[in-house]
């Protein structure tokens, strides 16, 4: 641990003695600060396509990713209610409502802070997010109603089989005021709210239609209070439990509903109710469960941007958070394994290594636009420390590692062949449920791309086998990527790609 930390805090000091020791000489551009020769610009076009690989519902004709077909045409049926289209959130065909949500807020806070330097993959990050908020405008289309799975996770992930191809149960899981979701349904608010902004001036009508309706779901939310896995758990547990809580979700939809309308209301719910919601904890894990940190985030952008002098106290929680981070600096609590990389549990880990650099890099933007910096115990951290450590960990991924690999499918020379998802996995052909089984088995390589997917990463020591039955570290995720679109559209633009 204290060597991990060791050598991650040299590598911020001397990128250029670090770099010559882990990858191959020459393989770093020359400048000033020595930037790596990634093609930013590259990786975002990709990051953003795999999006395209995770659809679900009728594909329109400019579909990119060609190996992919309509599926889940009659979802809904069963309860008359239209529900196709959303997205599948990893490698199997259940669409679960609380990380698509999750998903779709973190893309429309991408596009919101660094949209402006996208250029000519903006038009593609909006449909992303518009692929999302369609679904979950037809989700919470019934007042006090919100439709959040369809698939019986159970008896899908007993075949292995293609979306295109699935003959599992699309049953149909909901909360309401007899079965409340606050957690859902506030993420369903923050989702629909943020993407208001995002379509505020090039479709009003939309945008106005997604901010009535986060409204009426946060107001649900608020009313109705309980976990939704306390009343569904035999069908999100043990797949998306709300381990958490709702308050976290609660203060999170408040601050996106804040940030969309301007309504002083939603900053009174704010001053009111933060505490209790637990805007004071320390907790500094950031992902499709827990939202403190990135509620703490938000809420400092109108403190330190907007100069709501009511929120101040926002700041220093989010610096507590940032201090975390920090390698070395007192109250640093993070793990990091030997090459670099952010640490912190062995399933999905890349998840929050993308959301952790995306929050560095917004509130770096956010720090260098008030002249504020961070101050942890004593030790002063600039903005560009920040974007530093943020811009180590995208390198990290991008193949900057011990393994020399990248974790981005498609990108770079080397990456993951045998990635879990059954639609990369498996033939364009129809097979039957259990047949597909061969294929998890199987150590050929994946015969359809996935471009762009981000895996779970490797392990606490750098290590990755790249098997498909290792779903911990082999499987894509939509929340994985959200974060890292906005991360890698500053990362081009700084670079001068864009």
């Amino acid at each position: 641990m204290a060597f991990s930390l060791f050598f991650f805090f040299l590598s911020l000091l001397l990128p250029n003695a670090f770099a010559l020791s882990t990858q191959h000489r020459g393989h770093r551009g020359h400048g000033h600060h020595t930037d790596t020769a990634h093609n930013y610009r590259d990786a975002l076009t990709k990051s953003i396509l795999f999006f395209e690989g995770q659809r679900s519902g009728k594909l329109p004709a400019n579909q990119r990713m060609h190996w992919r077909r309509d599926s889940g045409l009659s979802d809904g049926s069963s309860v008359h209610v239209d529900l196709v289209g959303g997205y599948y959130d990893a490698g199997d065909n259940v669409k679960f409502g609380f990380p698509m949500a999750f998903t779709t807020t973190m893309l429309s806070w991408s596009v919101i802070e660094f949209g402006g330097l996208m250029k000519g993959e903006l038009q593609n990050a909006k449909a992303a997010i518009k692929w999302a908020t369609d679904y979950l405008l037809k989700a919470t289309a019934h007042p006090n109603t919100i439709y959040v799975q369809v698939g019986d996770a159970n008896k899908d992930h007993s075949c292995w089989e293609r979306p295109e191809d699935m003959d599992t149960p699309r049953t149909v899981i909901k909360v309401d005021p007899s079965n409340p979701g606050s957690d859902v349904a506030a993420e369903t608010a923050a989702a629909l709210a943020s993407a208001s902004i995002v379509f505020k001036k090039s479709d009003p009508s939309y945008s106005k239609l997604l901010l009535r309706r986060a409204i009426s779901v946060f107001e649900f939310a608020d009313k109705h209070r309980g976990a939704y896995s306390n009343g569904l758990k035999t069908w999100v547990c043990p797949f998306y439990c709300s381990y958490s809580g709702y308050q976290d979700e609660l203060l999170w939809g408040a601050a996106w509903l804040h940030k969309a309308t301007r309504n002083p209301g939603f900053l009174d719910y704010i001053q009111v109710n933060g505490q209790t919601l637990g805007a004071d904890e320390s907790d500094n894990t950031f992902g499709w469960d827990n939202k403190h940190v990135g509620a703490r985030i938000l809420l400092s952008k109108a403190f330190l941007v907007q100069n709501v002098k009511s929120l101040h106290e926002y700041k220093g929680h989010a610096d507590n958070f940032i201090c975390s981070l920090i390698p070395g600096a007192p109250f640093s609590s993070t793990q990091y394994t030997p090459g670099g990389l952010l640490f912190k549990m062995s399933d999905s880990n890349m998840q929050y290594v993308t959301s952790s650099s995306f929050l560095l890099l917004t509130y770096a933007k956010y720090l260098t636009y008030s002249h504020e910096y961070v101050t942890c115990g004593g030790v002063t951290v600039t903005p560009s420390k920040l974007r530093s450590i943020a811009k180590r960990q995208v390198d990290y991924i991008l193949g900057d590692n011990p393994l020399r690999m990248s974790y981005m499918v498609g990108y770079g020379s080397r990456y993951p062949q045998r990635i879990h998802h059954r639609g990369s996995a498996v033939h364009p052909a129809k097979i039957q449920c259990s047949a597909g089984f061969a294929a998890l088995s199987s150590n050929a390589p994946n015969p359809n791309v996935l471009v762009g997917a981000i895996v779970g990463g490797p392990d606490s020591e750098d290590r990755f086998p790249d098997q498909r039955s290792d779903y911990e570290q082999s499987e894509p995720a939509t929340y994985i990527n959200a974060p890292l679109v906005g991360s890698l559209a500053y990362l081009a633009h700084s670079n001068g790609q864009l």
